[in-house]
């Protein structure tokens, strides 16, 4: 890592207290559980934005789960 953005690391209070492995640490498991949420919310946008409707498979049925008119 850079000299001087380690030394920045250092100066802060958080770290003083905790030490630099420990905010490392959680700097490192928030940066992948914001890339987990991210990868799951990209995942749902490909499964359910891209196409509208059932599918071709279910191609048809999408008046059959309507109340009938009046």
């Amino acid at each position: 890592m850079d000299e001087d953005l380690l030394a920045e690391l250092d100066a802060e209070e958080d770290v003083k207290q905790k030490g630099r492995s420990a905010v490392l640490r959680e700097a490192v498991a928030e940066y992948l559980q914001r890339r987990r949420r991210s990868g799951i919310a990209s995942q749902y946008r490909r499964a359910y934005g891209a196409q509208a409707g059932l599918g071709d498979e279910f191609e048809g049925w999408e008046e059959q789960g309507k109340w009938p008119s009046e």
